[in-house]
């Protein structure tokens, strides 16, 4: 019972592994929407509503089953960019990888170039690693690529009339079990929740932690000017926050609440309120300024919450999936179910909005809940105001080409494309 107990859940709780991400983010603009609306009291409930039986829904693609094996010179642009500025984008993931027996050996090999130059870092590519073309469930090898940044806002460590709503750190009630210590099928699955008396629940949703009750009382790590800020920075993962005597605290992903991610813009769009070239992060912000009596409710019907934790001074980035540093410009987010997190990922696409040419070779080093499917991929554009800017304009359409070592061992051999 307590198996198939756990497998309900995943109806529920949806897994969410790093950086909660953000399809189509904007610049902040000058003045930011406040809501100082009522908060919604709801009240807390002891039992979910119960689910309908089901069977385990076992997980039948394999692990980066999507990849097919490619050839070097099918990347027409490979030799376009720039590898210098890409190579310390790959050091910093050498130093997570090193330690698995597929990447040790290319990650070694690396430790040994001294400042290599363009045409030794593509020898050192070529030697050691072979190429794949990633593909969706329908065999096309173009997808979705968006955009993500570093927010940086003003905050307080305590509560004061102008700070007034939180970021939290994770609650010491979040409970999280690993599906595949029950079904090894389901690798990379987990669910999140709550006990009471003996039963596990769903983890409080948005709308339950930000009522009058607060359940998270105790838990908050600092504090925003803007609940609208509070909500974005959740949905980036990461921000840098601001303190009134000139401290910079990095803020990065803790945990996740395990309720499924639900996008306010497409809310909007749905009920009316936004067109959908007007339901980007700007977008949103402004129809919030507007529309204050309506927010709450609006924010709430993302159930999804992310928790987060102060990280070390002096970091060059946020902290990817990876659990290194990420470098602006040379990271995206990927479905690690589809690409291998730390693999060498040549991306081709275009700039924001135009049809200039952006091909670069990046590094996969972070995920996000949005970025589901084998060719789909958030750019990491840096932080602040710019960054945004960019960030929000980017939804291009690009292709995925995965440099793996060759030591590199499938699950079961890729199949060629045809």
């Amino acid at each position: 019972m307590l198996r198939l107990s756990l497998v309900l859940f995943i109806v529920l709780l949806s897994a969410c592994a790093s950086n909660q991400v953000v399809t189509a983010p904007e610049t902040k603009p000058s003045s930011s929407p406040s809501c100082d609306c009522a908060q919604t009291t709801q009240p807390l409930p002891t039992e979910p509503p119960k689910p309908a039986e089901a069977k385990p829904d076992v997980a039948k693609q394999l692990d980066y089953s999507l990849l097919r094996p490619a050839k070097w010179e099918d990347i027409e642009s490979f030799t376009f960019d720039d590898f210098v500025q890409a190579w310390p984008a790959w050091l910093q993931g050498c130093t997570a990888l090193k330690s698995k027996p597929m990447w040790q050996t290319a990650c070694d090999e690396a430790a040994k170039l001294n400042n290599p130059k363009k045409w030794a870092i593509i020898a050192y590519f070529k030697q050691f690693f072979s190429v794949y073309s990633a593909t969706n469930q329908d065999a096309t090898n173009t997808g979705l690529i968006t955009g993500y940044y570093e927010p940086q806002h003003n905050g307080s460590r305590v509560k004061t009339e102008v700070y007034k709503y939180p970021l939290y750190s994770k609650p010491d009630d979040l409970i999280t079990v690993e599906l595949s210590s029950i079904y090894p099928e389901l690798a990379n699955k987990r669910v999140r929740g709550r006990l009471v008396g003996n039963k596990l629940i769903p983890y409080y949703q948005r709308g339950e932690i930000e009522s009058d009750q607060l359940p998270l009382r105790g838990k908050e790590l600092l504090w925003l000017e803007d609940i609208v800020d509070v909500f974005f920075l959740q949905i980036q993962g990461s921000g840098l926050i601001k303190l009134d005597n000139g401290e910079q605290v990095h803020v990065g992903y803790a945990d996740q609440n395990g309720q499924a991610y639900n996008s306010i813009g497409k809310v909007l769009i749905d009920r009316g309120e936004l067109t959908a070239d007007k339901a980007s992060m700007q977008g949103i912000k402004t129809w919030a300024m507007s529309n204050p009596s309506k927010l709450r409710e609006i924010l709430n019907a993302n159930p999804s919450y992310v928790f987060f934790r102060e990280l070390p001074a002096g970091l060059p980035g946020p902290l990817g999936a990876l659990g290194v540093p990420i470098l602006a410009e040379r990271v995206l987010a990927v479905d690690a179910k589809y690409i291998p997190l730390g693999a060498p990922v040549f991306l081709e696409t275009s700039y924001p909005n135009t049809a200039k040419p952006l091909n670069r070779l990046m590094m996969a080093q972070d995920t996000g809940g949005a970025i589901k499917g084998g060719v789909r991929a958030d750019f990491f554009w840096g932080a602040g105001d710019l960054a945004g800017k960019q960030a929000g304009a980017m939804k291009q359409s690009g292709k995925l080409w995965v440099l793996l070592p060759k030591e590199f061992v499938f699950p079961i051999p890729p199949q060629p494309s045809n």
